[in-house]
């Protein structure tokens, strides 16, 4: 427990480290963190899955979420749907289905249905545009950062009832609302030329939380660079980016570096330094460059989510098989 507190407070201490820096420079803090943290968190994420068996109930299960996201970015018959936001929804969805499938149920019979359903869900469900912006768009990226990471975090409370647990939950719930609340007129500042082609490929997404909150009617993506309400959701999505990464690194005991072996470390390490490199020469480069294990770690974290979400309706209710199967952390994503 002494350490788990520790782990805790340290989270606690990231949160807000991680939401006063979103408060002054959201945009430089969401591409310094998406190009410095992230791939090494892909890297990592992936490799400790990987060890878990990803969670699901078949060795390999994996392969097929694997598939989907190669699928989805490089298969030549499916590029042109690709830049079709039904498709990619459609895809994210059966992503879901099959996660919940694999997680949950061993029996190949029962498998094999249900995965027939899915498919058969996923091509009746009606494509409305709230469908296409949760599946399409939040899923992969708010979503994953924001509501998996409260998640984990949650069961992981809930688990240990600890009050340095509960503390960082409300801490981080807060940080996200202050947003959204606090709007200090003099921490406005003018986004550079640079940051703004940079960050062009994430519009959208500012975009998209804009008109759901209903925080002003922008009438073109360009405008969250200038606008009170951009700079409100960016600030959530860098904050939500940066402790997201944080989160992950802070739990050394689950990375467990000095177990790592030499050459699995050097090769991260590597991989880690060519991705910087390509992001330093052109950001957009690096994020094309990387795109394939960006989402691919989203795919493959989502039996694990599963599996989470299940640990903590158990834990509600008072059970805890599901428990011994989530691992000892408060949060990742």
């Amino acid at each position: 427990m002494i350490n788990a507190n520790r782990i805790n407070y340290i989270n606690t201490a990231l949160i807000i480290l991680s939401c006063a820096v979103a408060f002054v420079i959201p945009f430089e803090l969401f591409l310094f963190s998406y190009a410095v943290l992230g791939p090494l968190h892909y890297l990592t994420e992936i490799g400790w899955l990987h060890k878990k068996n990803y969670f699901t109930k078949g060795k390999y299960d994996f392969i097929f979420l694997i598939g989907l996201c190669f699928a989805l970015l490089f298969f030549p018959a499916l590029a042109h749907l690709a830049k079709d936001s039904t498709f990619v929804a459609d895809v994210l969805a059966f992503a879901v289905l099959l996660a919940l499938i694999f997680a949950l149920v061993k029996d190949r019979l029962y498998r094999t249905a249900l995965v027939a359903l899915s498919l058969l869900a996923v091509a009746v469900v009606n494509k409305s545009p709230a469908y296409l912006l949760l599946m399409g768009i939040f899923l992969p990226t708010v979503i994953h950062v924001f509501i998996f990471t409260l998640a984990f975090m949650l069961f992981g409370v809930l688990k240990e009832k600890s009050f340095s647990g509960y503390l960082s939950i409300a801490v981080l719930i807060v940080c996200a609302a202050s947003f959204f609340i606090v709007s200090p007129e003099s921490l406005q500042y003018t986004v550079s030329a640079y940051v703004q082609k940079s960050y062009f490929q994430f519009e959208l997404l500012n975009f998209s939380l804009i008109n759901v909150f209903h925080l002003d009617a922008l009438s073109k993506t360009s405008e969250i660079f200038s606008s009170n309400a951009g700079f409100v959701v960016m600030r959530f999505i860098a904050f939500a980016y940066t402790y997201h990464y944080l989160n992950w690194f802070s739990k050394t005991s689950v990375i467990q570096w000095h177990k790592v072996p030499k050459k699995t470390l050097f090769l991260t390490v590597a991989i880690w330094l060519l991705s910087m490199a390509l992001y330093a020469y052109d950001y957009n480069l690096g994020m094309q460059a990387l795109l394939f294990l960006s989402l691919l770690h989203v795919f493959l974290e989502f039996p694990l989510n599963v599996v989470s979400f299940a640990g903590i309706g158990k834990a509600l209710a008072g059970g805890n098989r599901t428990a011994a199967r989530v691992p000892p952390f408060q949060g990742e994503g």
